[in-house]
């Protein structure tokens, strides 16, 4: 008898005749990470696990066939195979540490009902999440080795309305889908889009869309921080942000969410695979903002109240790094700390103990004290600072304003050729435009309809500025001209009133009256630029407008579409981070109005900057074009010749977006043969119709959107998305410290107009020059809170994956993919060996200046911390 069985178990009668048997066993592995292990070292969901699997509540796993599918009646869905579930979840310890664990599953498979699997349903039974990396199938009857990536929380069943799904590392576009998977792929779609009712919890997989509509909080009784909701108008255009579905207030304006208490911050609603993730240096960003909001803040309130909020000297102001700030105590104030990690208190205070608030020295003080005031190093932070991407060269003078003259009367510029002619090198102005010599850093324009309600109704005292430079025979910049502009105190329809100021001249004295002024002047355009950087440059052209993206991509391409594929790990992080900015930082009475001269107007403003956004020119290319800072040239790398050899954001830039088009063009090939294959592709079409017209609502009818009808529109929009989500989001956010952790190199606010002689104030200035500096520009408290929110900014995680990196091994089963992938690895390391030879070349001065930092902001890879360098794939801090 047991012949008999061995036999049949070899698919052979006892004769030696083949038998029709087509059941065998297939053994797989599934990788996970419990919920007690990532997230709160809860013992309490582990055990509770454990009974589940005693009463035979256990995670199941069936396969869904490829090939074999039910009668088309019912949808011609795959057939599920019998159930199989996880193997040793009891004995198996749950590490005290991050980790993964591996369990075996054996699934009982037959030909006729399974076939090659294409996807697995899979069942939690226990009471908790736990987050699913992978099933990995091996030695299937015709295939070998099936991975599946999953990459997901998984919670239990109940919480949803349907199974959860997941796919083979294959990609299809639509019409590729084997038939049998069809209805899966389409269902799981659905349920990720969600039916636009109800508030979200946790569990929800739903994404949405939702105008700003939760900056204030009407139910706090503060009118002062009533905010006006910024998308779904023409007077405030924005991006859509995920929707929550949280309740209205219960005031009187019912469009305004109900808001989160600041302890509740966590549980804003995200869906939960994009919540950041275990390594996220322990909640790291969140309670670091919590410490700066709820301890940073009130002590910092009561040390400045008590002490004084200014800055005598400079030397006063060094002791932030030298000495560090001797915080107060009280009863109040302590029991505060003991809401926050400790390991969150050290960082943020630089402690071991001690209430001491020592910020590190930042690298543009490191090698002198003073050379961030040169001339030099101010037009070279144009170049290769935090914010190089608005100089422009100067193409009419004197510049002309675009403000409606109807509305605002005569905005032109007062800068006059003779305020220039001695200092062109013999040169006319018009010969000096001619031979693009002449630049413009243009503030003008964009701060002018906001000036007159910032100046009135906040403590700000800031002008819209002008700055003239002249490109020098060894490609650096020297300023020639300021124009500092107020509103006409009769009224906007009078126009501006405009003051011009030029450079001390060569044979000044040390501290003589014109360099105080000139200074001055410096640092008015400085908090212009600030302003700008942090809320256009930085949030609203990178974290605001990848949001719709981040949406749209999951709403309407399959996991298994090669599209989602390629752009699914630059949105990684993207969501929460934009979540909690709105919890803190730019709401109402947030850290960015508290800190930025704009104040309560800082989201209006950028509100009226979206008008101008435009998708196509946030390409660099054609940045670069439109601002005049390169041409076309044919034969020159990149097809562009720069007009500032030395621009460090530009060359760098240059290099980093080629590398990435070619990945993106290489890898789209590979599915998209013809044009037509991108018309007809529904998903794809679908996708970027949503993405303008429900993301972008606010700019759909603008004609310049690609209408994705060819493969270029596709390779161009795929590496500008990229190219946003990862290098143009690392140029401007991780050099922050670098260069603004001291502040009166980046002032963020000025509170007080330039000084006019015969005043009190400009004998002060004649007087004490450095202490009117620091009076006039970012007061001690808002120093202070600044400088702890761009460290942590600054800061890169522990669990970061750069450019050229994937979090998930086996991310595709495409061989042709991976190698193109690899060779985009292979030309980003080239590009970070030619950014060391460039720093090395002591000729390149925009690359080190007169600070001597050299310019790494567009390194691609980097370590853990504040490093001046690195480029995420996506927008994570």
């Amino acid at each position: 008898m047991q012949s008999i069985i061995d036999a049949l178990s070899a698919g052979h009668d006892d004769n030696g005749g083949q038998i029709n048997i087509a059941k065998r066993e297939i053994k797989g592995t599934v990788v996970l990470m419990k919920k007690n292990v990532l997230e709160f070292n809860d013992f309490n969901a582990s055990i509770v696990d454990r009974f589940d699997e005693l009463l035979g509540r256990g995670v199941s796993l069936q396969l869904i066939s490829s090939v074999h599918g039910d009668p088309p009646e019912n949808g011609n869905k795959g057939k599920l195979g019998k159930a199989a579930y996880l193997e040793n979840w009891i004995p198996t310890i749950a590490p005290l540490k991050t980790g993964e664990t591996a369990y075996d599953v054996t699934f009982e498979w037959e030909e006729e009902e399974i076939g090659v699997p294409g996807g697995f349903v899979i069942k939690n039974n226990h009471h908790n999440e736990f987050f699913l990396k992978s099933l990995t199938l091996e030695d299937v009857p015709g295939e070998g080795r099936i991975h599946f990536p999953c990459n997901s929380w998984v919670y239990p069943a109940k919480r949803y309305a349907k199974d959860r799904v997941f796919f083979t590392n294959k990609s299809y576009l639509p019409h590729e889908m084997p038939l049998p998977l069809v209805k899966y792929r389409e269902e799981e779609l659905v349920g990720l889009r969600g039916n636009g009712q109800g508030e979200l919890r946790e569990w929800d997989r739903v994404y949405d869309y939702a105008c700003y509509n939760d900056l204030w909080d009407p139910d706090d009784g503060d009118a002062d921080n009533a905010r006006p909701t910024l998308g779904g108008s023409a007077e405030y255009p924005y991006p859509r942000w995920g929707r929550t579905g949280r309740p209205p207030s219960k005031s009187a304006d019912p469009k305004v969410e109900s808001r989160l208490p600041l302890l509740m911050s966590l549980d804003i609603y995200v869906p939960r695979d994009e919540r950041f993730g275990h390594l996220k240096m322990s909640d790291f960003l969140l309670n670091g903002l919590k410490a700066i909001v709820q301890i940073v803040k009130p002590e910092l309130e009561a040390l400045c109240s008590e002490d004084g909020n200014e800055f005598d000297s400079f030397d006063d102001a060094l002791k932030l790094y030298d000495g560090g700030v001797k915080l107060p105590r009280g009863p109040t104030l302590d029991n505060l700390w003991k809401d926050i990690p400790l390991d969150i208190i050290n960082l943020i205070f630089h402690t071991d103990g001690e209430r001491i608030l020592k910020y590190p020295l930042p690298e543009v003080i490191k090698e002198s004290r003073t050379a961030w005031r040169t001339d030099e190093e101010f037009a070279r932070e144009m170049l290769a600072g935090l914010n190089p991407v608005v100089i422009s060269i100067l193409q009419e003078f004197p510049p002309r304003s675009k403000l409606d003259a109807k509305v605002y009367g005569n905005q032109d510029s007062s800068i006059s050729e003779e305020h220039l002619r001695h200092q062109l090198n013999g040169l006319t102005v018009a010969e000096a435009i001619k031979t693009n010599k002449l630049f413009i850093l243009d503030h003008h324009d964009t701060i002018m309809p906001y000036l007159r309600r910032i100046n009135d109704n906040t403590t700000s005292k800031a002008y819209a500025t002008r700055t003239i430079l002249y490109l020098q025979n060894d490609d650096t910049l020297k300023p020639l001209a300021i124009e500092l502009s107020l509103p006409h105190p009769d009224g906007d329809q009078f126009g501006a009133i405009n003051k011009v100021y030029t450079p001390p001249p060569a044979d000044h004295k040390e501290g003589s009256l014109e360099e105080i002024i000139w200074q001055l002047a410096k640092a008015y355009v400085a908090v212009n630029d600030s302003g700008y950087h942090e809320l256009i440059s930085h949030f609203l052209h990178t974290h605001a407008v990848i949001e719709p993206f981040v949406i749209a991509t999951n709403r309407q391409l399959s996991v298994v579409h090669p599209i989602f594929k390629l752009l699914h790990p630059h949105f990684r992080d993207t969501m929460n981070i934009n979540a909690l900015g709105r919890q803190v930082l730019i709401n109402g009475g947030g850290l960015m109005e508290f800190t930025l001269y704009p104040a309560k107007y800082c989201m209006e403003f950028s509100s009226s900057l979206y008008k101008h956004w435009n998708f196509t020119e946030q390409a660099l290319p054609q940045d670069l074009k439109k601002r005049g800072m390169a041409v076309p040239d044919p034969v020159s790398k990149h097809g562009l010749r720069l007009l500032i050899k030395d621009y460090p954001y530009a060359v760098d830039g240059l290099d980093i977006w080629s590398a990435i088009r070619n990945w993106v063009a290489n890898y789209t090939s590979l599915y998209y043969k013809t044009d037509d294959a991108i018309r007809s592709d529904v998903e794809l079409q679908t996708w970027w119709k949503e993405l303008v017209e429900v993301g972008h609502a606010d700019k759909r009818d603008e004609p310049w959107w690609p209408k994705m009808r060819n493969r270029d529109e596709l390779i161009e929009s795929c590496t500008t998305v990229i190219w946003i989500a990862s290098a143009l989001h690392a140029a401007t956010n991780f050099g922050q410290y670098t260069y603004a952790g001291y502040m009166p190199n980046r002032p963020t606010i000025s509170r007080r107009f330039m000084p006019e002689e015969g005043t009190l104030e400009f004998e002060e200035m004649r007087e004490n020059p450095d202490r009117v500096f620091l009076r006039t520009i970012t007061a001690r408290l808002q120093t202070l809170l600044g400088i702890s929110l761009i460290e942590l900014l600054s800061t890169h995680s522990s669990d970061e994956f750069y450019l050229g990196q994937r979090d998930t091994a086996g991310w595709t089963a495409e061989l042709e993919a991976e190698a193109a992938f690899e060779r985009f690895g292979k030309a980003l390391t080239e590009v970070e060996e030619r950014i060391v030879e460039r720093n090395g070349e002591e000729n390149l001065r925009n690359r080190y200046g007169a600070v001597k930092i050299p310019y790494t902001l567009l390194f691609p890879t980097s370590e853990v911390g504040r490093t001046g360098k690195g480029i995420p794939n996506s927008i994570t801090i």
